[in-house]
């Protein structure tokens, strides 16, 4: 035991009615973290106040009474309870691309999100994982945005999510994203750089630019069609982002003047995503973004296998509601 945890009692296995547990269970990549920070990596919507008061009022652990600081470890699982809520829908389709003794390689839909979260707690894709293939199958390594499409690599051993963990952090794996903008940009090739800082005035989970407190990030971009699609300019652009902030190719496409279709936190209207939160986008504004969802697919990714060393690329064809787009098809209309 640590010296600086008490002892706490088996956790109850039996939910309450009326409540659901959002288990936890800590990737490699973050041992040392302290649980409150750990926490709000996780449930991004959620400051680090609320968080520690969640923690303070009592989190599920069999082994031992988590704090606020407790330090993490590769392993630890525990949940936290909460009131059950209407949990809004989420795909279930999970597609793997590849798999071995060291990865597992999944072609991620938009619209579901990867890790639980205050309002995802069963459709995710960690939720997904460990109902199809086990408790200890695979961990994702990195993030997507819920409505953000494409690959996400997991491992498959705790070594592999070791030497993941490293990779992501390091500037060793190569992404491509595919995005539908608006407008047609002038140039053929161009670059955005524009250090990027967390938080703004209207939504927390947003990031900004800002060239006294944000951090170094560049993004290259490749204009690869243009076209039109009810009277209005749109293109289809490849992105190379070479650093790997939080939003980084949804706000430097906004700062330069083609945000994604799509789009509710960066797109034409800064109040969207708020009234999208509290459900009460009005439908007007469903039709000025277009798309039920931000027009971003992760598309390729090259990396050294954690197993032998050598690259391995994986690539996600272009989903078909983006494809329909291009082709001038009109989506649905959103609630």
């Amino acid at each position: 035991m640590r010296e600086d945890e008490d002892t706490a009692p088996a956790a109850a296995t039996d939910v309450p009615d009326g409540y659901v547990d959002i288990p936890f269970v800590v990737e490699p990549n973050y041992a040392g973290w302290r649980l409150d920070r750990y926490l709000c990596e996780k449930i991004r919507r959620m400051d680090l106040e609320r968080v520690r008061g969640i923690i303070l009022r009592g989190v599920l652990c069999d082994e031992y009474r988590l704090k606020p600081s407790t330090p993490v470890y590769p392993g630890l699982t525990f949940r936290i309870r909460r009131p059950a809520s209407q949990e809004p829908a989420t795909p279930t389709a999970l597609p793997v691309v590849f798999t071995d003794d060291w990865l597992l390689v999944l072609d991620k839909p938009a619209g579901l999100p990867i890790h639980p979260t205050a309002r995802y707690h069963k459709g995710t894709l960690v939720t997904l994982l460990r109902e199809r293939f086990g408790e200890r199958f695979a961990e994702p390594a990195h993030r997507l945005d819920r409505e953000t499409s494409g690959l996400v690599v997991c491992g498959r051993t705790t070594e592999s999510c070791r030497l993941l963990g490293g990779l992501f952090l390091s500037r060793d794996v190569h992404k491509e994203y595919l995005a539908l903008c608006e407008g047609h940009p002038s140039e053929d090739t161009f670059v955005v750089d524009a250090p990027i800082a967390e938080g703004t005035d209207l939504i927390r989970i947003a990031v900004r630019i800002d060239p006294v407190l944000g951090k170094p990030s560049r993004t290259r971009f490749q204009v690869l069609q243009r076209f039109v699609h009810d009277g209005a300019p749109f293109a289809l652009l490849r992105c190379f982002p070479e650093t790997g902030r939080q939003h980084q190719i949804r706000i430097h496409l906004h700062v330069v003047g083609f945000p994604l279709v799509g789009d509710k936190m960066y797109g034409p209207d800064p109040g969207y995503f708020d009234r999208f939160s509290k459900h009460t986008l009005e439908p007007e504004a469903w039709v000025r973004l277009r798309l039920p969802r931000h027009a971003l697919h992760a598309e390729r990714i090259t990396f050294p296998h954690p197993g032998t060393g050598e690259p391995v690329t994986f690539v996600s064809p272009l989903p078909q509601d983006l494809v329909d787009f291009i082709a001038g098809k009109t989506p649905a209309p959103s609630p």
